[in-house]
């Protein structure tokens, strides 16, 4: 760990320094929309029709923790991941890396950012070269950001291998990808990441294509990694699940817009928002007798290009109320570090006043 202070929450060491690695606050990404899907309703200022990928979305990765991001596909997870990797210029909102202000577009300073902020990503057999060796991909990033000279290099690429538990390094360095399983090429591309020493690493959805006998040895390899070298880790996933096993804070997205967040172990055990309890509820659990029973009324995921009005999950709620058809709810502390955007969670009280003829 750096020098920043170290305390254990929920069995894992944390980092409890004040400025976190990477800060995004405010994102929104809308996508133009071409053809006859441009013919929504749904348009940004200019007029033009656009598909609300991510809505006003606040993150903060810390060093040392493991923070995942959660929801089915299409929650905007992976678009999220690529603003932060400033792979994708967002419509708005402002990042921080180290608490220093930078720019949001792919361009200008990129190069110098990614030195800090590496993207891990989903497909390891179509992340390398296939045509290369485990050698040379390890080479070009070194090479590229002047990491090493030329009389250090082949002790850096050892080391590098050594890092991600690939031994010995000599029994891998000359091969091609089509000669490695999917978890030796995953292993390959996590220390391409760590080739240039990177402050944050984005791992978006690293096990999903790799055989369930080997991601548990990912997982463990990326928990090791953020605490032993002080790392810090945005695990984008769909498992809710594995971010309980491996993540210290989890939030949860739905339908381009964050819905929960916290403590993992809070977020799992005693989820407060109707859609983190249906995603738990879909979970497999080894305990649970017969077919999980689902919590939701029905539907399928709204169309993001026109989205409904008010709490986007509410068509498909089992407790939606009136007001969630007109009004988005707040985002409200509903236990300690624990935060949910749903209106059970406002008093009767204190919620807007609909008329009798609103329906949810």
């Amino acid at each position: 760990m750096s020098a920043a202070e170290v305390t254990v929450a929920s069995g894992r060491e944390v980092s409890t320094d004040p400025t976190p690695a990477l800060e995004a606050t405010g994102l929104t990404q809308h996508f133009r929309v071409r053809g006859r899907a441009g013919r929504a309703r749904s348009r940004n200022r200019r007029g033009r029709p656009v598909v609300h990928a991510v809505d006003d979305v606040s993150i903060k990765l810390w060093a040392g923790r493991v923070t995942a991001v959660v929801g089915e596909s299409g929650s905007g997870k992976s678009t999220l991941a690529r603003i932060l990797a400033r792979m994708i210029t967002p419509s708005s909102g402002r990042l921080w890396l180290d608490g220093r202000a930078t720019p949001l577009s792919a361009g200008r300073g990129a190069r110098a950012y990614r030195n800090k902020v590496q993207l891990i990503l989903q497909d390891p057999f179509s992340s390398l070269n296939p045509i290369h060796s485990v050698r040379y991909q390890l080479s070009r990033p070194l090479r590229i950001h002047k990491m090493v000279g030329s009389e250090e290099l082949d002790d850096a690429l050892e080391s590098l291998l050594e890092r991600v538990k690939l031994t010995p390094p000599s029994q891998y360095l000359d091969k091609l990808p089509h000669e490695l399983s999917g978890g030796q090429l995953q292993r390959v591309a996590i220390a391409r990441c760590l080739a240039v020493e990177p402050r944050v690493l984005l791992a978006d959805e690293p096990v999903s294509m790799l055989d369930v006998s080997i991601r548990l040895g990912i997982l463990n390899l990326l928990e090791e990694l953020c605490h032993a070298e002080s790392l810090a880790v945005l695990y984008v996933t769909h498992d809710l699940a594995s971010a309980r096993y491996l993540a210290t804070d989890v939030l949860v997205m739905y339908a381009g817009q964050v819905v929960e967040s916290g403590p993992a172990a809070a977020v799992v055990d005693t989820p407060a928002h109707p859609y983190t309890q249906l995603l738990l509820s879909a979970a497999a659990d080894p305990e649970r007798e017969g077919p999980a029973e689902l919590t939701t009324s029905g539907g399928a995921p709204p169309s993001l290009i026109d989205p409904p009005a008010g709490c986007r999950f509410h068509p498909r709620c089992p407790h939606a109320m009136p007001i969630c058809a007109i009004a988005n709810p707040p985002m409200l502390d509903v236990s300690p570090d624990q935060r949910a955007a749903c209106w059970l969670h406002v008093d009767p009280a204190d919620r807007p006043k609909v008329s009798e003829g609103a329906k949810a």
